[in-house]
C-alpha cells in the first residue's frame, strides 16, 4: 500500500516546501515514504512511528536509497522531542490515527517552530479507505474506548478546529486523491487484504469461525460498489484532504 500511496507523500513535501537546512519531523511515518523523499532533499530529518517493524523497513529502505534519516520509535501523542525543533511537521495517514486527536494536534504544535509549517494528509469521510474500514469493523476488535474515527482529521472544518485549538494557523487546503488500479476484482480484493494487517491478524480466528469467506464476500461487494472503471479492471479512488497550517 505504502508503494500506492508514495505520489501523496511526494505531494506533502511539495507543499510542505521541503529545502536543504530545513528540520523535518514525519510524523507516523510508517516505511517512510516522506521522511525519506524530504532527505533527498537535504533536509534533516526525523521518521517517527510506534511500530518497530514499520521503521525496520523504512530503516531499510534509507539504506539503500543512502538517505539520512533518523528513525525513532515513539507515540504521535507523545513526541520524545523539544519544543519549536522542527521547521516542518508532516503526516502522510498518519497522525490521523493517534486516539486523542486533540493531544496529537498539540504535539505537533508544541515541536514546531515559530513560522514553521505543518502539512498533513488525511482520508475524507465516507471515501474509500473510511468506508473499507467500516466494512471491517465487524470482523475486528473494537477500537481504543474514548477514541474519535480517523476520518474526523479529513473533515476540513473539524480539521481546521483541530490545528487552531492546538495553535496552528491555517493557510488552506485541497481534496486529492490517489488511485488504485488492479486487472480485476478478485485482485483488488487480494491487495486489500493483504495490506490490513489489523484483518490479517486476525484470520486464524476468523477461519475458525467460519467467517473468512463472508469476509472475503464483504470487501468484493465492497470494491463493485466503490469501482469507477468499467468491468473487468478496477480502479479505486481514494479521496484525502491535504491541509498547510503554520505555526504563528
Amino acid at each position: 500500500m505504502a508503494e500506492r500511496l508514495e505520489g501523496a507523500a511526494q505531494l506533502v513535501t511539495d507543499v510542505a516546501g521541503i529545502a536543504a537546512g530545513d528540520r523535518v519531523l514525519d510524523v507516523a511515518c510508517g516505511n517512510g515514504n516522506a521522511a525519506l523523499l524530504a532527505a533527498q532533499l537535504g533536509a534533516q530529518v526525523i521518521g517517527l512511528d510506534f511500530e518497530p517493524a514499520l521503521l525496520a523497513e523504512a530503516r531499510a529502505r534509507a539504506e539503500r536509497a543512502g538517505a539520512a534519516v533518523t528513525l525513532v520509535t515513539g507515540d504521535a501523542t507523545e513526541l520524545p522531542f523539544p519544543d519549536e525543533q522542527f521547521t516542518a511537521v508532516i503526516s502522510v495517514f498518519g497522525v490521523m490515527y493517534a486516539p486523542d486527536q486533540a493531544r496529537a494536534a498539540r504535539e505537533l504544535t508544541r515541536v514546531c517552530a515559530r513560522g514553521g509549517r505543518a502539512v498533513l494528509a488525511a482520508w475524507l469521510p465516507g471515501s474509500v479507505m473510511p468506508a473499507m474500514g467500516a466494512v471491517l469493523a465487524p470482523y475486528l476488535p473494537p477500537p481504543p474506548a474514548g477514541g474519535s474515527p480517523p476520518s474526523r482529521w479529513g473533515d476540513p472544518r473539524i480539521h481546521s478546529t483541530l490545528l487552531a485549538n492546538a495553535g496552528l494557523t491555517a493557510d488552506g487546503s485541497s481534496v486529492e486523491s490517489v488511485t488504485l488500479q488492479f486487472e480485476e476484482r478478485e485482485a483488488a480484493v487480494d491487495f486489500l487484504i493483504r495490506t490490513a494487517g489489523n484483518l490479517i491478524a486476525e484470520r486464524e480466528s476468523l477461519t475458525r469461525q467460519g467467517r473468512w469467506d463472508i469476509v472475503r464476500d464483504d470487501l468484493g461487494t465492497f470494491v463493485d460498489r466503490h469501482n469507477t472503471d468499467a468491468s473487468p479492471t478496477i480502479s479505486l479512488q481514494l479521496d484525502y484532504l491535504l491541509s498547510k497550517a503554520t505555526r504563528g
